[in-house]
């Protein structure tokens, strides 16, 4: 990457070879773990990366550095994709100061053990003088862990923040920031809106230039559009007017009924999109249901319940407080439907949550006025 200012230089690396971020997030384009460095009087050394790319952000970090000592390192998170390289940095660089606050340190010495020499505890507001350069710390906890910061650099005006305004996929990759920046926000903060709508308060009280996330590309352009975004997703807000159908099939007929909704609602010119929640990414299928105002659950009945990849995908639902949203049922069953039950019970734990038309399958759709008739209720 480019450096986008002549004292801030980026010193994080690419993962490529990743195939699931946190083990369970299919990241098809890799990741990127962001690191900075800011020379000035004092050098400030903002995170450091995952175990993966040790040696690749030490190399990158001794260029940048020109031969220089860090005076501190910063640390605004510590979940191991940012801060797993802490011990190998303080083995090269054993006097820098560590800085942090208190939860920090807690949580990293549960990793490391105690390893920090020299630290720093700030609190929130806390200032940090580098020169012409000051770093002023502010807390945003349970963003997604309860000791995140973010901080925010006066004299250029950027804000470290952490893994707010993060992305899925390396920093080459093609591709618009909206859907992989949705995905990671929803299935890795999505549960914690309150928190991210306390941050965005924070930072609409200061002049912020440039966005320099933890994970995905530095924002230097278009703030405003990010910043809206984070304010829909934390709100939990529908960001797509249409329809999201997520459908656990067993033998297929479920699957066709709903492809069949599906067609329906595009034949009349509204939004559709249709997700197998057996053989999709289930990341996108949680993303998806936040985006859309209505969603459709089609799936199948299976040992007095539901098939379960559709009970996987309500449970990842409640887990990122899903909510405010209008959501309809298809349920099949044979001899026995019992899916709907289930489902709707699940939908009633959640908060503000329509339940609208449930339609009932017999093993396979005979009648398709039915799926017509049902279709009119999703969208009403």
């Amino acid at each position: 990457m480019k450096n986008f200012s002549e004292n801030v230089k980026y010193v994080g690396a690419d993962d490529k070879n990743i195939d699931l971020f946190e083990s369970q997030y299919l990241v098809p384009k890799g990741v990127s773990y962001n690191s900075y460095v800011i020379t000035d009087e004092k050098i400030a050394i903002m995170d450091t990366v995952d175990r993966r790319k040790t040696d690749e952000w030490l190399k990158n970090l001794k260029c940048a550095l020109g031969g220089e000592n860090p005076d501190y390192l910063v640390i605004s998170h510590m979940e191991p994709d940012h801060s797993a390289s802490i011990a190998a940095f303080l083995k090269v660089y054993p006097d820098t100061v560590v800085v942090g606050n208190a939860k920090t340190f807690q949580i990293a010495e549960q990793f490391f053990g105690d390893i920090f020499k020299n630290k720093l505890v700030v609190k929130d507001g806390d200032k940090l003088s580098l020169g012409t350069h000051e770093l002023t710390f502010v807390f945003a906890p349970m963003i997604h862990w309860p000791e995140v910061m973010v901080s925010y650099e006066s004299s250029e005006k950027i804000l470290f923040s952490a893994d707010a305004f993060g992305k899925f996929g390396a920093l080459d990759a093609d591709e618009d920031w909206d859907c992989e920046a949705r995905r990671y926000y929803i299935n890795i903060v999505g549960k914690y809106g309150a928190q991210v709508q306390t941050l965005l308060k924070k930072a609409a009280a200061l002049d912020i230039r440039i966005i320099c996330p933890l994970h995905g590309p530095i924002l230097t352009e278009n703030l405003g559009h990010y910043i809206e975004k984070y304010d829909i997703w934390s709100s939990y807000r529908p960001e797509t007017e249409g329809t999201f159908i997520a459908c656990a099939s067993i033998h297929g007929h479920t699957y066709e009924a709903a492809r069949k909704l599906e067609k329906i609602l595009k034949d009349r010119g509204e939004k559709a999109e249709f997700i197998d929640l057996t053989r999709q990414d289930m990341s996108k299928a949680v993303e998806n249901a936040f985006r859309y105002d209505k969603t459709v659950l089609a799936a199948s009945s299976y040992d007095g319940g539901v098939f379960p990849p559709m009970e996987d995908f309500l449970n990842h639902l409640k887990a990122k407080n899903f909510q405010n949203r209008k959501v309809s049922i298809i349920e099949n069953g044979s001899w026995a439907p019992s899916a709907g039950r289930v489902m709707r019970t699940a939908l009633e734990t959640m908060k503000n949550i329509e339940i609208g038309a449930t339609l009932t399958i017999k093993s396979a759709l005979k009648d398709e006025s039915e799926l017509a008739c049902f279709a009119d209720g999703v969208r009403a």
